[in-house]
């Protein structure tokens, strides 16, 4: 701890982000296409800025600096989960999240959809502890849902990202409850009671527009399913009903994938396209993979030349006050995920200046925990090159910048969590 806070800061290392931000948004807004500029050549561009600073390295220093920010756990996980998710989605095809469609639309009415993805999505990723898995699953049948029913794709997505932020943040086995709780030192109960009941404020009102929607949407067909393929149902129920009980992800997918297989081959496809399918699928996941292996490497860099540090120390010494070390500890996580795209790294990387400031400031640990977990989420769910989101519009085929204005559940978590924040304080001076 001692050593973080003698480090110099540099608050020109975190140029490279600033360049990104601007090369990869600017040519969208100019373009008015999000696909106009690919993410991995913006992030390929940052990068690139990144070896021009710091003259004392040597380029193969660098390479090795990069190197370090590949080689973490966390980055190793989400690859493996990425791989895993999308062969599962390309044996299981379009055929089996259309039969998980129409399975919902024979219980509940059309205009729902977008209600019921979420809610779904909330007990998934509460159970499962992953966003990403949870994006993997539930996006193909959204965009089942939303071919046959005509409820807007962008509403839909932005649905099922919300319910899989809502677990990413409260689950007890997500990485990022771990993280934050460890670093902070309370116990995961604690953090999941303080958490609960400023993210329930959020998810109710969420349910409240969508219900609205549902209500007033005159866009929305009444669709009434054709004969089920039950077959095709087999797969996608296990991976539902794994997920919402809590086996582990990768259990869950890898018997997904197997039963897949023996569903496809029972129904007469042959060998050669199952395994087709299941290159495809992993292809698929090709830009999620190399954006998260970039950012990694580009955090690294700016890491090193001592970006982070700036951005830590400056924090510090701009808020005072309990409520102001409350925010400051909610900036801090949310610029550290800007800067890295992953909310794990982001908390560790925060944590060791987010408990000084709670200890400065009287903040108890379960609330520090709390603010680190509530807003790597939240910001990790808007992020347009974070991999929830990419994962989201590699399975929609729409822009990052359609689905983020209907991220009600982000939002709306923020403004709970700042009145949270406010209140108490306004209720003491009274």
């Amino acid at each position: 701890m001692q050593d973080l806070q003698q480090r110099k800061g540099n608050w020109w290392a975190l140029l490279p982000i600033a360049v990104f931000l601007v090369v990869y948004i600017g040519v969208s807004l100019i373009f008015n296409d999000f696909y106009a500029m690919s993410v991995v050549v913006a992030f390929l561009i940052a990068i690139l800025v990144a070896c021009f600073q710091n003259k004392k390295l040597k380029f193969d220093d660098k390479l090795a600096v990069m190197a370090s920010g590949v080689a973490d756990k966390n980055i190793i996980t989400m690859i493996l989960i990425f791989l895993v998710a999308g062969i599962f989605a390309g044996i299981v095809g379009k055929e089996g999240a259309n039969a998980v469609a129409d399975l919902f639309l024979s219980f509940i009415p059309a205009k729902f959809s977008a209600l019921v993805l979420f809610i779904v999505a909330c007990f998934v990723s509460t159970a499962m502890g992953t966003s990403v898995g949870t994006i993997t699953v539930m996006a193909p049948i959204g965009v089942a849902l939303s071919s046959a029913t005509g409820t807007p794709l962008p509403l839909i997505i932005g649905s099922v990202i919300g319910g899989a932020m809502f677990g990413d943040n409260l689950s007890f086995i997500s990485d990022t409850t771990i993280a934050a709780t460890t670093t902070q030192g309370c116990k995961m109960k604690d953090k999941f009671k303080e958490n609960f009941f400023i993210a329930l404020p959020a998810a109710l009102l969420t349910i409240v527009i969508l219900v609205i929607f549902a209500l007033t949407s005159s866009s929305v067909s009444d669709y009434q399913p054709d004969k089920i393929n039950l077959w095709l149902l087999i797969p996608y129920i296990l991976v539902l009903v794994g997920g919402i009980v809590g086996i582990n992800v990768f259990v869950v997918l890898l018997v997904g994938i197997v039963t897949a297989i023996t569903v496809k081959l029972a129904l007469g496809v042959e060998v050669l396209a199952v395994i087709y399918s299941m290159g495809a699928g992993a292809s698929g996941m090709f830009e999620v993979i190399m954006v998260t292996l970039l950012v990694s490497m580009l955090s690294a860099l700016m890491r090193e030349f001592g970006g982070f540090d700036a951005l830590l120390s400056g924090i510090k010494r701009v808020f005072k006050g309990k409520v102001g070390g409350q925010l400051g500890i909610s900036l801090l996580v949310s610029a550290m995920d800007v800067a890295t795209a992953n909310n794990t790294v982001a908390i560790v990387m925060a944590a060791p200046i987010a408990k000084t400031i709670s200890e400065e400031y009287g903040i108890t640990n379960t609330k520090t925990a709390s603010l680190l977990d509530i807003f790597g989420s939240v910001v990790q769910g808007i992020l347009p090159y974070g991999a929830q989101m990419i994962t989201a519009v590699s399975f929609a085929k729409i822009s990052a910048g359609a689905i983020i204005p209907f991220l009600f559940y982000p939002y709306l978590l923020t403004l709970s969590s700042l009145a949270f924040m406010l209140i108490p304080s306004l209720i003491k001076k009274k």
